[in-house]
């Protein structure tokens, strides 16, 4: 049978034949030639520019004019969330600790068993509300100091954090107002520093 015939002259018979087409037969050395699509910045195939698929930017749908980083008010929930797991797991270790120390004297049986998980539970529990309380506060003071000023910055985080502090300590008269919002201020502050460490470093090597 001749190769070469009119049935097979650069074209493979199948369902192209059937509908009346054909699909040409490449060989290897045709194919060599075809620039591949990451190495040409045109694709012959698709007749695109594959530098166009690139993205260079978050792929996140964000309503129009809303912005790309959570408010005070996304964050409020895992911050309360997180400062009472963390105000638990700091209280049962410290529960743990005083329950082992009160109950030194006493043999490894049910009743100090009994003191100890009491004691682990109380302790957790406590700190839990202390820490979620002063969440709280500081979330809501920050939520609506930023919806007065209609700005988010650092001023809002150290005044939300001084007034924390002095409602927190409101009961122990004005002495202790002052100790709440001095402690408030400073723990406020700090965080803030180390918010913008990079961009005070940065700023401080380059004014030298």
């Amino acid at each position: 049978m001749d190769n070469n015939g009119p049935g097979s002259s650069g074209y493979k018979g199948g369902f192209g034949s059937l509908l009346g087409g054909a699909s040409p037969e490449y060989s290897h050395s045709e194919l060599a030639g075809v620039p591949l699509t990451g190495m040409s910045p045109l694709s012959p195939y698709l007749n695109v520019d594959p530098r166009y698929l690139v993205q260079d930017t978050e792929e996140f749908i964000l309503p129009t004019g809303a912005s790309k980083t959570r408010g005070r008010f996304e964050l409020a929930f895992f911050t309360i969330g997180g400062c009472c797991i963390t105000g638990a797991a700091f209280g049962a270790v410290n529960g743990l600790r005083m329950g082992l120390k009160e109950t030194r004297d006493m043999t490894w049986a049910k009743p100090r068993n009994v003191q100890i998980l009491n004691m682990v539970t109380r302790q957790g529990a406590s700190w839990a509300n202390t820490l979620g309380s002063l969440a709280l506060l500081y979330s809501t003071f920050g939520v609506v100091i930023e919806k007065a000023r209609g700005a988010e910055d650092d001023i809002n985080t150290v005044a939300a954090g001084t007034l924390t502090g002095m409602l927190y300590k409101s009961t122990g008269g004005l002495r202790g107002v002052a100790r709440g919002g001095l402690v408030g201020l400073a723990l406020s502050g700090a965080y803030a520093v180390y918010n913008n460490w990079d961009h005070l470093t940065g700023g401080s090597a380059n004014h030298f």
